[in-house]
């Protein structure tokens, strides 16, 4: 893939994917960090696709605006924990920890330890809840493995082996619920056949309002950072 800029104040990076299955010149602004793809048919010069960007440039501005602003996590800024929003602050001690409506993180570094606390919390709901629907589902799974993966929320290998990004643990419990009974669905099925979602029914019930409930927020749980 390569990188061009579009003209204008700011520039704006554009990464060019030529694509041997697209059939026509497209765009897309990621919703989860700005990203912006051209992706091109094979045979189509660069300079057409470059003049196709430039053509489409108010509209990606307007995209690349409605992003929601990044959020730098320190003591004073307020971020969901499973659903709740919590204020974080500096403490003493030696552990993170809870306290009413707020988190108190010791030390300086603020926001890695943080991420690190969030992520074991993470892991612990997840590894609960993947173990509750394989029992329903009388399936076993290899392993489970946490990622700050942008593209999707979950996954599940031919092997068993689910992944599924912390930041789950940002959302609403009924929402990391809903992804690990997705992921497991995958073990019986590893398609989005009627079948699947059959199973999904059965392991978590109703599912669209989840699914919504991720499409419309899930990409703001990305816009917090954890910098040392």
């Amino acid at each position: 893939m390569a990188e061009h800029r579009l003209p204008g104040t700011p520039p704006v990076p554009l990464v060019l994917r030529r694509s041997g299955r697209a059939r026509r010149i497209s765009l897309r602004v990621s919703g989860l960090d700005g990203r912006v793809t051209l992706t091109v048919p094979r045979g189509v010069p660069e300079a057409e696709a470059l003049n196709f960007a430039r053509s489409k440039a108010e509209w990606i501005r307007r995209h690349l605006a409605a992003r929601p602003d990044e959020v730098i996590v320190a003591p004073g800024v307020t971020l969901p924990v499973e659903g709740a929003l919590l204020r974080v602050e500096r403490g003493t001690g030696r552990g993170v920890r809870l306290n009413g409506g707020t988190v108190v993180v010791p030390g300086a570094e603020t926001g890695p330890r943080l991420q690190a606390w969030l992520r074991e919390l993470a892991r612990d709901r997840l590894t609960a809840a993947a173990d509750r629907h394989a029992r329903a589902l009388n399936r076993t799974y290899s392993r489970i493995t946490l990622r700050d993966t942008r593209s999707r929320w979950g996954s599940c290998s031919s092997r068993g082996a689910l992944s599924f990004s912390w930041r789950l643990i940002l959302a609403p419990p009924e929402i990391l619920d809903y992804v690990a009974a997705h992921e497991v669905a995958h073990l019986a099925e590893m398609n989005h056949s009627p079948a699947f979602w059959a199973h999904v029914e059965r392991l978590y019930g109703p599912h669209k309002q989840a699914r919504r409930w991720l499409r419309e927020n899930g990409p703001a749980l990305h816009r917090y950072r954890f910098q040392g």
